[in-house]
């Protein structure tokens, strides 16, 4: 299966705003949570329809509803149904091959992230999307699966305390991409911290392992950047947005966003330069060892061609050869021969050949 683009098969020749499942099914069900607050109340709950969560759109406290699972499309219309979302934001819930951007529909925002995981059977990166709806009373997020990610948030939202439960919804929804984007911190260093080892492992050279293990780092890393750098343009044009549903004081936390974004989006080009790098010091130790044993066994066919030449001449057949019948002929063979290669591991050595 691709990893990069999703099979879009299902969709083709289809009208647009037409609502079908584009993905693969990661739940059973399902299934709806909503969290409804203010400075002084909180409401937790699972919801099992949808219609039991449009009366607290109406209340001026913060709602959020997340949904976990996109697989049932009925279930997902009946969400936008409910919430008066455009047939095209629908489209693109149930598609989860979006890039991650943000638009502009006038009453709400809509957000595409991609959320990471490292799989650490497989040691690859897993990704899955994340849209959100920002209304002025309510935010939408819609998961392929269930998590723990947001887990911090939910806590943040359960202390009295927290700034959270002063805030509208614009800050809810800065803290759901915060959340995400510090979890591409965590992926990300722990991908680096498995290509910096693989520093000492790249000088040897000759080990195939090796080679195999930057590839499939590589493959990795711009996988990663296939999901940052969209959502670092998304985060950048949100700051920018003349939208009444951001608001003055949450504008500094999503500059914030902004540094950590272009913190991540730098560390994974960093990351895969420096993957390049290694692949380019394996190589070159590789091509430097069999240079070596090209050039030993040059300097052994250099001295061998003039002793063959010798023994080419002595091992004839003529019958008449001038030093055959000498006593110590023998000998002085075998000196001639010590003496030539001598002479020429000498030479060798002289132009530092050896």
């Amino acid at each position: 299966m691709a990893r990069f683009l999703k099979n879009r098969e299902k969709v083709k020749g289809q009208s647009p705003g037409a609502l079908i499942f584009v993905g693969t099914q990661k739940v059973d069900t399902v299934n709806m949570r909503l969290i409804d607050y203010d400075d002084n109340n909180l409401v937790e709950k699972e919801l099992v329809d949808i219609k039991d969560g449009v009366p607290y759109k109406q209340t001026r406290s913060v709602t959020w509803i997340n949904v976990n699972g996109l697989h049932e499309v009925a279930a997902i219309g009946n969400i936008g149904q409910a919430f008066d979302l455009h047939p095209l934001v629908m489209e693109d819930i149930l598609n989860t091959g979006q890039r991650p951007k943000i638009d502009d529909y006038g009453s709400y925002l809509f957000i595409v992230l991609k959320m990471i995981r490292f799989d650490k059977d497989t040691q690859k990166i897993v990704n899955e999307q994340l849209s959100v709806v920002l209304a002025d009373t309510f935010v939408l997020t819609f998961q392929e699966r269930p998590g723990d990610v947001f887990e911090p948030v939910r806590e943040r939202i359960r202390r009295h305390t927290t700034r959270i439960r002063g805030c509208k919804t614009d800050y809810l929804a800065y803290v759901l991409m915060d959340t995400v984007v510090e979890n591409y911190i965590s992926i990300i260093e722990h991908l680096g911290e498995k290509i910096e080892d693989l520093e000492e492992a790249v000088l040897p050279g000759h080990n195939p392992d090796v080679m195999e293990t930057i590839n499939r780092f590589k493959r990795e890393t711009s996988y990663l950047r296939k999901s940052i750098r969209p959502a670092r343009e998304a985060v950048f044009q949100m700051s920018r947005l003349e939208s009444d549903l951001i608001h003055e004081k949450t504008l500094p936390f999503i500059k914030d966003l902004e540094d950590l974004i272009i913190h991540a989006t730098e560390a994974i080009d960093t990351y895969r330069d420096m993957l390049t790098d290694q692949l380019n010091i394996y190589n070159s130790v590789v091509a430097n060892k069999m240079n070596d044993i090209m050039k030993v066994l040059t300097i052994f066919a250099a001295i061998f061609i003039p002793l063959t030449f010798v023994a080419g001449i002595y091992g004839t057949n003529f019958e008449y050869l001038p030093e055959l019948t000498y006593k110590y002929s023998y000998f002085i063979f075998w000196g001639v021969l010590v003496t030539i290669a001598g002479a020429s591991l000498y030479y060798f050595k002289k132009k530092k050949w050896l």
